[in-house]
């Protein structure tokens, strides 16, 4: 089992340049359920096998968004095992994905983002850094990894865009405001240049390398205790913002479908429903006869 896992993410990083993060899920995914066979040889691998092994995430209490991830690397798996010949029937094809419960992104209004991004001091490196980071996620709409990510070479402070790697590693190009421009000129203007180890990179940490996603993570979460935001937020909370008020303000879906880097119009479409319901509450509060 272990070599076909091990010809599988090799295909993953060489053919498909599948991202890291991709990766890691898929072999963490594939580790459960070569845990679950044990000696079973991935030939004799049927769709009942499959069942029980839905049957024990179930058991588990794994959420139903869990073991539909689970099964779409399972699928892709053996997707892969058939095609190239390891073996001769695909059992997973007579499997079907759980149906997810659909949920609406969170999102803060324009008064909470406001007093979000205001949080950080600028009496320090570290306060610019946070005020430049909070903006540029809220600014262009990028993932975390995406922010991470950013090197000096890709702000354009002339043109006012940023050049971003997404999901499978696909460059594309966002607009940024001039506060979050503004933001990162004065961080990166007075970071202590002495403590600068990476240095292609925007945001750093104290020990003057990259930051993480995890360190992002933690930074919001400070500010967001700091002014009392009742919502549980996450950095993808700043870029559901950027796209809902984008399109409460007019913006039409195709292009926040590019803005935010979404293969599938489908994908962006989840802010429309946020949108309308935004739209009937007002109606029900404003209209006499609703």
């Amino acid at each position: 089992m272990q070599r076909y896992i091990d010809k599988f993410i090799n295909y993953l990083k060489v053919e498909k340049n599948a991202s890291g993060h991709t990766i890691k899920n898929y072999s963490i995914d594939l580790e459960v359920f070569k845990n679950f066979l044990g000696d079973k040889e991935i030939d004799s691998v049927d769709h009942l096998s499959l069942r029980r092994f839905l049957a024990e995430m179930r058991a588990k209490n794994y959420s139903k968004r869990t073991v539909a991830r689970k099964l779409a690397s399972l699928r892709s798996f053996f997707r892969f095992l058939f095609r190239e010949g390891h073996i001769k029937k695909n059992p997973i094809t007579a499997i079907s994905t759980p149906k997810l419960d659909k949920t609406l992104p969170v999102f803060l209004d324009t008064v909470k983002i406001d007093r979000l991004l205001s949080a950080p001091t600028n009496k320090d490196a570290s306060g610019l850094r946070d005020r430049a980071l909070l903006e540029t996620l809220y600014s262009c709409g990028i993932r975390v990894s995406e922010l991470v990510g950013l090197d000096l070479g890709d702000v354009d402070f002339i043109s006012g865009v940023i050049k971003v790697l997404g999901k499978g590693s696909k460059e594309r190009v966002v607009p940024i405001g001039e506060p979050a421009l503004k933001a990162i000129r004065l961080y990166v203007d007075k970071r202590p240049e002495k403590k600068v180890r990476d240095k292609k990179a925007v945001f750093l940490n104290t020990r003057g390398t990259r930051l993480t996603d995890r360190s992002v993570r933690r930074i919001l979460d400070r500010y967001v205790k700091e002014v009392a935001i009742a919502e549980k937020i996450s950095p993808h909370s700043l870029r559901h913002s950027f796209a809902t008020h984008l399109l409460d303000r007019g913006a039409d879906l195709r292009s926040v479908q590019e803005l935010l880097g979404h293969m599938n119009l489908s994908t962006t479409q989840i802010y429309t429903h946020v949108t309308m319901d935004r739209l009937k509450t007002i109606y029900d509060k404003a209209h006499p006869r609703a």
